[in-house]
């Protein structure tokens, strides 16, 4: 039978207290251990295979070292592999396991989840969206530390990380005029919400930074779906002064453009350059040319997300920040100088 190494053992092995192993290897708050003390007792650890009692750490430290991110589709979108991805490095590396629920949009089923959660004593939550929208946050999860992840409540106090829609819709906009563009199409979404006037917005000031004057009949509102993306595209195309590029709101959207474009037999990057946003790879990468489109910060958002959450489980009193994370531009090859 193999013998469980102890802290003793590790204490012995590098020559200092077991009260410094611990202090160490619990990153105790407010201890004074010397740099190359507390490297030389994560490397003994390391080597004689130290594993902590995950049970005798909670009773100590009162923490499950347990954190949840309940949603209310994300676990199934497209979005939510880089999101996960990005939480649960994170969470691993302060030693933290990370729990993923989803709610299916039901907020019963969310209030039984977040209850269940609360009574396994979890750390802390992160209240996860499957798009960019804002909320109002559940009571229960106003008593135990949250991070709100791709949305936003009314209370200053909760700490969220959405991407920043204004910056990537006037990053599209600018891809296309440094092209050459000057007569730029926009197939906008239907519904009211944050990333749909963030993006227009954004547009419409890059426009104006490069002096093109706004012409209402190049904006074309539609739903957010290839469907709604094909009316845009015909829309647009059947203008008597077409445009030569056309930045949709999202990649779905992107996709009908280039149906109507098809149907016209508009050659696309030669007579029309598209941009997207989203970056949803089986569609950019999948369309004829791939395209060019502006990359949600997923894997970003997850991974600042926990880290935010830490904090305020370390310290309930850290400043709450409501931050708006960069889209980088992908390009790919669905943007070209206009036709002389």
């Amino acid at each position: 039978m193999t013998k469980r190494i102890s802290i003793r053992d590790v204490a012995a092995s590098a020559g200092v207290s077991v009260t410094t192993v611990s202090h160490v290897l619990n990153a105790t708050p407010g201890t004074r251990v010397k740099p190359e003390t507390r490297d030389r007792v994560q490397q003994v650890a390391r080597e004689l295979g130290y594993q902590a009692s995950t049970i005798a750490r909670s009773l100590r430290t009162q923490r499950s070292h347990t954190i949840a991110m309940i949603s209310d589709e994300i676990a199934t979108t497209p979005h939510a592999g880089r999101i996960i991805l990005g939480a649960q490095e994170a969470a691993s590396s302060h030693g933290l396991l990370l729990m993923l629920v989803n709610s299916g949009g039901d907020p019963a089923v969310e209030e039984a989840e977040i209850q269940a959660l609360a009574q396994r004593q979890v750390d802390g939550f992160i209240y996860a969206t499957m798009y960019h929208r804002e909320v109002e946050l559940p009571d229960a999860l106003r008593r135990v530390p949250t991070v709100l992840l791709d949305a936003r409540c009314e209370d200053p106090a909760v700490p969220s990380a959405v991407p920043d829609e204004y910056a990537g819709g006037r990053a599209a906009t600018q891809a296309l005029i440094d092209a050459g563009h000057r007569r730029i199409g926009y197939a906008n979404n239907a519904d009211d919400i944050p990333a749909t006037r963030g993006r227009l917005a954004g547009h419409l000031d890059a426009l104006a930074a490069a002096g093109i004057d706004p012409d209402p009949a190049l904006v074309v509102t539609a739903p957010s779906d290839t469907g709604g993306g094909l009316t845009a595209g015909r829309t647009l195309l059947a203008l008597p002064d077409r445009p030569t590029a056309v930045f949709a709101f999202n990649d779905r959207m992107a996709m009908g453009v280039y149906h109507a474009a098809t149907e016209r037999g508009v050659d696309i990057p030669r007579e029309l350059s598209v941009v997207g946003f989203d970056n949803q790879e089986l569609i950019a990468e999948g369309l004829r040319p791939p395209l060019t489109t502006m990359a949600l910060p997923h894997y970003e958002m997850g991974m600042w997300a926990v880290e935010a959450l830490v904090a305020r489980i370390r310290d309930p009193h850290t400043p709450a920040e409501q931050v708006e994370l960069p889209c980088p531009l992908v390009d790919r090859a669905s943007v070209a100088p206009p036709e002389t």
